[in-house]
């Protein structure tokens, strides 16, 4: 019975609610910081049991009055509204109860790529990233470049960036994997419409004790920067390219001035990539019923497509296709793609639990 499996988590949080109020515990911050964090977590479960525990003695109350010569009718009419609450608060509480992905309230670390396409794919490098940094906005989030290429025509070869706030990871992990547009480049006379693509990683951000790297494990050159860069730009030595050679992992960065910094941002985004690989081999070893339903790990997968001539955006994971591509670009409005991926994830992890 679900209201059985949800006893625990009552008696946990009680049991912190106690704790908590102790002077043991209020005098030793860094332990009530964990346990307050701990019972926060609890808070969603708890009071979905209440309101789950009270829905059903409602119910039994009104069964019980089925056949009363003055309660029958209103108890039958009480019993068929209460009994319509039941499958979308148990439907809750599951997926409450579904181990959460340990990612979800990180930050994450953004890599956008041109692909196939040339000049239009810069472009759209710079047009898919100004809409993660407009959604990032309308979010309260922050965002920080850490390195770019600069496209001659326009755009960007590449970009990463670190994009910070609360649950990031959770709204934006499903961005992973090969994006294409479709339009008529500003340079075509004949309007005949091309197709680019661009890829794009989301990692999560790590702490430096989650990864621990050997010192001896990587290879670090500095170089003078190329490109757009201000004064210091091919007069000193300040871009900085770091290898790992047991992976193989290559990160150049060269945006700062300060060599100090740059290699402080190559670091940052070397772990990240360190991190996802990690997490791509576990999701590999754990096996295809492991894997989300909406799909994360295949980076050359082909996710959605940009048609700007008919003003679509479709996503093909979860065959879903809005024509309101440039209000969602423009105005900010990922959410309209976000929430549904979100959903089929939520429903497929749901479908495949045991709970």
């Amino acid at each position: 019975m679900l209201l059985e499996k949800l006893t625990p988590f009552t008696e946990r949080y009680n049991e912190l609610t106690k704790l908590l109020s102790s002077s043991d515990i209020t005098s030793d911050i860094k332990r009530m910081t964990e346990l307050s964090k701990e019972q926060s977590s609890l808070l969603p479960i708890v009071e979905k049991s209440r309101e789950y525990a009270e829905l059903l003695q409602s119910i039994e109350e009104n069964r019980s009055l089925l056949g009363d010569p003055e309660l029958d009718e209103l108890a039958k009419e009480e019993l068929k509204e209460l009994e319509r609450e039941v499958t979308p608060l148990e439907d809750e509480i599951k997926m409450l109860l579904v181990p959460k992905d340990p990612n979800d309230d990180r930050n994450i670390i953004v890599e956008l790529r041109a692909g196939t396409g040339g000049d239009e794919a810069a472009i759209f490098v710079g047009d898919l990233f100004s809409a993660y940094t407009r959604y990032a906005d309308l979010k309260g989030w922050s965002v920080e470049l850490l390195s770019t290429s600069v496209s001659d025509a326009g755009g960007y070869k590449e970009v990463i960036a670190i994009i910070k706030g609360d649950k990031v990871y959770s709204r934006l992990k499903y961005e992973g994997g090969t994006h294409r547009v479709q339009r008529v480049p500003a340079t075509e006379s004949q309007g005949r419409v091309h197709t680019s693509a661009i890829t794009v990683a989301i990692m999560p951000e790590v702490d430096d004790v989650e990864i621990e790297i050997d010192p001896n494990d990587l290879k670090i050159d500095v170089m003078r920067s190329s490109g757009c860069g201000g004064q210091s730009v091919n007069t000193t030595d300040s871009a900085v390219r770091i290898t790992h050679l047991p992976s193989g992992i290559v990160v150049t960065n060269q945006d700062q001035k300060s060599q100090h910094k740059n290699r402080e941002k190559a670091m940052k985004v070397l772990k990240a990539r360190l991190y996802d690989l990690q997490m791509q081999e576990q999701s590999q070893q754990e096996g295809a019923a492991r894997k989300d339903q909406v799909g994360t790990g295949d980076r050359s997968g082909r996710i959605r497509t940009y048609n700007y001539p008919q003003n679509r955006i479709s996503d093909h994971r979860i065959n879903l296709t809005l024509y309101r591509l440039n209000e969602i670009l423009t105005g900010g409005l990922f959410d309209e793609i976000v929430d549904p991926l979100i959903a089929h994830a939520q429903a497929a992890t749901l479908e495949n639990s045991n709970i």
